[in-house]
């Protein structure tokens, strides 16, 4: 688009050099994003897990789980791993209503791991649909249904990093 346009005057050269110098810098970033994602999904293939056979797990999110608790038996049970990356939700309720909400402690960086497989399981029709409509027909808010959601994925991540460090 941008070697069709012809400037005129010494403004549209200055906007035609400025957005020929941004495209250059999305192509330069589009390609070390794509490098870096090689690489990482040819680290994560080395390593024995069977984290990606679960359902919106890709290399990346494989490569922050794997990364950031270090040996999974040092949690005793699926809770102490939900409260270390932060799905296990803190109670808010107030009066008769029953609420939880975001746990702001916990490793952010392994909690937007399980919000990546969340989405990536929501975008397409499954049991993890399934159970997001069924809290949405109970009367949770969308991100309360987000929640338990990211804390059944917690769960089934939990499960599988013990199934690989016992094998």
């Amino acid at each position: 688009m941008l070697s069709g346009f012809r400037a005129k005057t010494a403004v549209e050269k200055a906007r035609k050099d400025q957005a020929q110098t941004l495209v250059g810098d999305v192509r330069r970033l589009d390609a070390q994003l794509k490098a870096s994602k090689r690489t990482i999904a040819e680290a994560v293939a080395e390593v024995p897990t069977t984290l990606e056979e679960l359902s919106g797990v890709g290399p990346v999110a494989t490569c922050i789980i794997l990364a950031h608790p270090g040996d999974v038996r040092r949690f005793g049970s699926e809770d102490n791993y939900a409260s270390y990356n932060a799905t296990a939700p803190i109670e808010a309720s107030s009066g008769p209503k029953k609420r939880h909400r975001l746990n702001p402690r916990g490793n952010r960086q392994l909690n937007h791991a399980m919000h990546i497989i969340a989405f990536s399981q929501l975008s397409h029709a499954g049991p993890s649909r399934d159970y997001y409509e069924h809290k949405l027909a109970e009367g949770k808010t969308q991100k309360e249904a987000t929640r338990a959601l990211k804390r059944q994925i917690s769960n089934a991540v939990y499960r599988q990093l013990v199934h690989d460090a016992q094998r």
